[in-house]
């Protein structure tokens, strides 16, 4: 998504731009599907307004303990709820549509700096070599890239899966995106488009190795949270299984490698008990966007393309992220869940300072 709009930000501004995607649109993601309305500006500055996607309008919030005691409250700026599989495709179409080439199924394999040309040199898994000025890495979580590039992150174990079902569960509101706790791990769950909710959950591998299959860890394990429990078994499910992801990491990550600007996931994951990794994935695009425009107009040298952006990234997302992994220590342990959620029941201040430490303001 990141690498999409990145596209269309260079498009706009006169350049020609080629996106490289491994899969076929449209496809499913790992995802909480929840965008922040800070972002609404500059989509619309790009002329790619989500609105004629049908979003979900999501204005609230709710917070539950293991056991299901809740907390709610208003979203302070608000946001809309979006399939990435429904998202992705629209920022492709309107990519190809304004100019952009997109190579779909297909796979980069090496990306090399050349020095004495200041280029890049792409190569693809069918031989097919790119020459390009610039190369803007929007390659996810975890990737066989960042093992290509031998990223400290990708050398970690990491304990943690993801797992997203889209259902349909009649009578849900569809204004709230609420968060709901559980034994080493959180679910989130908000409406999207056309009348589905996404539901994702972090947790460990360890939890669902003590359960042998996700049905029976959703049934024993998040299902002793009441709210899960009744989503779990009073929702229609709309796919036969579910999305997974394995080993993801919110270790610190660079946000240049090998002279590649990196933006989204693959720059750093914040916690998706914060919920704005997409926000996050759009706003480091257009930073990038910005900067790079700047290098291809002459303004700035490499190496000032590099430092700027590594200050910008940091200066905008670095709390977020430091936030993020704070308070993902508060929760998913039963016990010191319960006390966390029962205590901010009445500071509701302090929530709201927190959400607004991990969101940005309108750009």
């Amino acid at each position: 998504m990141g690498g999409l709009v990145a596209a269309l930000d260079l498009r706009m501004r006169g350049y020609a731009v080629t996106v490289v995607e491994r899969q076929q649109y449209p496809f499913h993601r790992v995802c909480g599907e929840y965008i922040s309305n800070e972002v609404l500006p500059y989509l619309r500055r790009l002329e790619a307004d989500p609105a004629v996607l049908q979003p979900a309008q999501l204005t609230r919030f709710a917070l539950s303990s293991p056991a299901g005691r809740l907390l709610s409250l208003p979203l302070d700026l608000g946001g809309f709820g979006v399939s990435r599989y429904t998202l992705d495709l629209h920022l492709c179409r309107l990519a190809e549509a304004r100019g952009v080439t997109v190579l779909q199924q297909a796979t980069v394999t090496a990306v090399a700096f050349e020095a004495a040309t200041d280029s890049h040199t792409v190569m693809l898994a069918d031989g097919r070599q790119l020459t390009a000025r610039t190369v803007l890495g929007a390659f996810g979580k975890r990737s066989a890239f960042d093992r290509q590039l031998q990223r400290p992150f990708f050398q970690q174990r990491s304990p943690y899966i993801g797992v997203k079902h889209h259902l349909r569960l009649p009578g849900y509101p569809t204004d709230l995106i609420a968060l709901h706790n559980f034994a080493d791990g959180y679910a989130g769950i908000s409406a999207v488009e056309d009348d589905r909710l996404c539901f994702c959950y972090l947790t460990t591998r360890q939890n669902l190795k003590s359960q042998g299959t996700i049905a029976q860890l959703e049934a024993n394990v998040l299902g002793c949270n009441p709210h899960l429990r009744r989503i779990l078994t009073e929702a229609e499910y709309l796919y036969a299984q579910p999305e997974v992801i394995n080993e993801i990491s919110f270790a610190p990550k660079s946000c240049v490698e090998e002279h590649m600007l990196l933006c989204g996931d693959a720059a750093g994951l914040i916690t998706p008990l914060c919920g704005n990794g997409m926000a996050m994935a759009l706003h480091g695009a257009q930073l990038a966007a910005t900067h790079l425009h700047d290098f291809l107009q002459g303004r700035t040298t490499r190496a000032t393309l590099e430092t700027h952006y590594r200050h910008d990234w940091q200066r905008h997302f670095g709390q977020r992220l430091r936030v993020g992994r704070l308070v993902q220590g508060l929760f998913g342990q039963p016990v010191l869940s319960e006390a966390v959620v029962g205590g901010l029941r009445y500071l509701p201040a302090a929530v709201r300072a927190l959400m607004r430490r991990t969101h940005g303001q309108p750009f």
